[in-house]
């Protein structure tokens, strides 16, 4: 058989350790099949960049190569010997026939459309596959002239058990077939335990293409099945049931406009809550601003919430805090929100909340005003010349300690992360040991910033920033190091910061949160979670307050968004493609609603059940590249896993982003100018 080069064997090895054996499968023989079976000699040229990913992938005639992950667990469940004759119907490209022939002693392979056939027939050859035989043909019929098959693997969705090659199973043989509707099917393992006796054991919800042929669906039009011989003999249908957008429409809630006054009164069962994490499926969707501004206003007037943090850089956001609760504005040595992309908080929505939050708090004292702060670590050289800042005004002596420790990052404090390409050098060791023993020398001086009488924000203020310093530093090393660790550090800071806000307002603290749904859906539910390693903000929330964090996900459909096609790119209005089949917000707008909201403590059994199994999600940040929207911005999740919540707003408008502030031809004035 033919040798793989490198890459494709590495590509292979990752593929399979995160795709496969971390989701359970551990049959030693389909873990050698699937790390060695070439999969990108099965995916077309113009696909090729998903050959390695976790997702089917389109071929020619309407049909996918499956995901590695589908492709494994029904080779898992044929329990395959190596003295084993197999029967797969649906071909395809043949990488399915390909990963069994690895394991079987033969297959046989049924293709009714012979342009595949032929093409695969054409691949198995090149690659020494000499023991897969592909024939075309109507798969429904099977193969009755090799029968009987120790398993049968249908690669394609039926309606029903398919009585024909039930009948042709070996006793003790098994038959692995997706059965149910086009909305909501669910793999079965079908084991011959005698001649007329048959077991069926459920695997959880998948998604396939239909089986077409006369004991499938019918051509394209999905007619029922014609009815079998009456010599086979009888087996259980599976009970229709309602399809997850018939759930869905009947237990989703209808919502007013974000804009409308009562909006934010349909989230009363958020109050007791300690924190509520709302998200955003984009950073740059008008309507996503001011539901969260309706439900947080409506959260702090009602039901005491007094924090908001945003996923935005601390001292930026201190800015605004001294705006919102008529405080002196710390200086930061640039304008607020300065750096790319500026129209996710420099927006006319984001700035009228806080406007809002402003004349709610002229009529509170101060310590029952409601303070902003920010999660994120990106802000380096704000952060030092914050801290810098105000020490020169408080505590001169440690100013000049400040300036000496942090005159290491002056090289790169235009471009952070070119910091962390320097630091893989041998030549340079970084900068970790001056951040952290400025960082400890302040919280050494705690008592000192006591005694001279500066209130606790402003100790806060300062360490705060001494800390986004000290874990930039570590953020950028380990961007050269890979994407789970940086992502886990950012994430793992965001929370530590949250932790820290909330402890220096006591026990009468209550946080709303304002990040993107990647950030606050807990990610053990996702692909980045499951396949990747990568923990985030809503999973550390839920492990840390339990039914007191309250996940709350965003969903559209269509539109338009404000978005950049590159990092440090110009924005752009771009129109939001509509979503893909297999994704949640697929089964969101075949209900139809406009604007409604799920909260998951209402749903039944069946609803949950449907919305366990995995679904793609959209995910649009302050870039989007809908010209590869599958594999750009769609990861795989269990939604009713990842939020408490989910709003949907079906069709939404791009955010109004406020003067470029080179354009401004003056001082910056944001927030206050109104």
């Amino acid at each position: 058989m033919t040798l793989q080069n490198n890459d494709s064997r590495g590509n292979l090895k990752t593929m399979v350790e995160r795709q496969i054996a971390r989701r359970g499968i551990t049959d030693q023989n389909v873990l050698h099949a699937m790390q060695t079976v070439p999969r990108d000699a099965f995916i077309p040229e113009d696909e090729s960049n998903l050959a390695f990913e976790d997702t089917a992938v389109r071929i020619a005639e309407g049909q996918t190569v499956s995901q590695p992950y589908i492709v494994a667990k029904m080779a898992e469940l044929a329990e395959l010997t190596s003295s084993d004759t197999v029967l797969e119907v649906g071909t395809g490209s043949g990488y399915g026939a390909a990963v069994l022939g690895r394991i079987a002693k033969h297959v046989y392979s049924i293709e009714r459309h012979a342009s595949l056939a032929a093409n695969a027939r054409q691949t198995l050859a090149r690659l020494g596959y000499a023991n897969v035989t592909i024939v075309e043909g109507d798969g429904t019929y099977g193969l009755p002239e090799q029968a009987p098959f120790d398993a049968i693997v249908v690669t394609a969705a039926a309606p029903t058990i398919v009585l024909q090659l039930q009948q042709q199973l070996t006793e003790g043989g098994r038959l692995i077939i997706p059965v149910g509707t086009a909305d909501s099917q669910e793999l079965l393992q079908i084991r011959r335990t005698s001649e007329d006796s048959f077991t069926t054991t459920s695997f959880g919800a998948v998604r396939f293409v239909p089986l077409i042929g006369d004991f499938g669906w019918q051509g394209n039009n999905n007619v029922p099945p014609a009815e079998p011989p009456e010599s086979s003999s009888t087996a259980s249908k599976i009970s229709p049931q309602k399809s997850p957008v018939e759930l869905l429409k009947s237990q989703a809630i209808s919502l007013p406009d974000p804009t409308s006054a009562d909006f934010g009164e349909h989230f009363e069962h958020l109050a007791d809550a300690k924190v509520v994490l709302l998200g955003e499926a984009s950073h740059g969707t008008a309507e996503f601003y001011q539901a969260r501004a309706a439900i947080t206003d409506f959260l702090v007037q009602e039901h005491g919430f007094n924090i908001v943090a945003l996923e935005a850089d601390w001292p930026d956001v201190a800015v605004v805090d001294g705006y919102i609760r008529n405080r002196k504005v710390p200086h930061i040595g640039q304008p607020s929100f300065s750096r790319f992309p500026e129209w996710m908080w420099r927006n006319e929505q984001f700035r009228e909340f806080v406007n809002q939050l402003r004349q709610r708090n002229e009529q509170r004292v101060d310590k029952r005003k409601v303070a902003m702060y920010g999660l994120d670590l990106y802000s380096m050289q704000a952060s030092l010349h914050a801290v810098i800042d105000y020490l020169t005004t408080t505590k001169p002596e440690l100013a000049d300690i400040a300036q000496d420790c942090y005159s290491c990052f002056e090289p790169w404090l235009a471009d952070p992360a070119s910091y962390g390409h320097s630091v893989t050098s041998a030549e340079f060791t970084g900068c970790e040991k001056q951040a952290v023993d400025m960082l400890i020398k302040l919280l050494n001086e705690r008592e000192g910033f006591n005694d001279s009488g500066n209130d606790g924000d402003e100790f806060l203020d300062v360490i705060r920033n001494a800390m986004t310093v000290a874990r930039a530093e570590e953020y950028y090393r380990a961007m050269y190091r890979g994407s789970a660790e940086s992502w886990n550090l950012r994430d793992s800071h965001m929370f530590d910061t949250l932790k820290a806000i909330m402890n220096s307002r006591g026990s009468s603290a209550k946080a709303i949160v304002w990040a993107h749904n990647s950030h606050i859906g807990d990610g053990r539910a996702t692909e980045m979670g499951k396949l990747h390693g990568q923990l985030n903000l809503g999973q550390l929330c839920r492990e840390a307050f339990g039914d007191q964090a309250r996940l709350v996900g965003f969903g559209t459909a269509e539109g338009t968004v404000a978005a950049s096609r590159y990092w440090g790119g110009k924005m752009e209005v771009k129109t939001v493609r509509p979503p893909i089949d297999d994704s949640i917000e697929k089964v969101w707008q075949k209900t139809g609603l406009h604007c409604a909201y799920l909260n998951k403590d209402n749903a039944d059994t069946a609803l949950l059940q449907a919305l366990s199994k995995p679904y793609l999600e959209r995910a649009i940040g302050v870039i989007y590249r809908p010209e590869t929207e599958r594999a750009s911005h769609y990861f795989e999740t269990s939604v009713a896993n990842q939020f408490d919540d989910y709003i949907w707003i079906a069709d939404t408008h791009a955010v109004t982003p406020l003067a470029h502030i080179k354009e401004h031809g003056g001082s910056d004035t944001f927030p206050f100018g109104v």
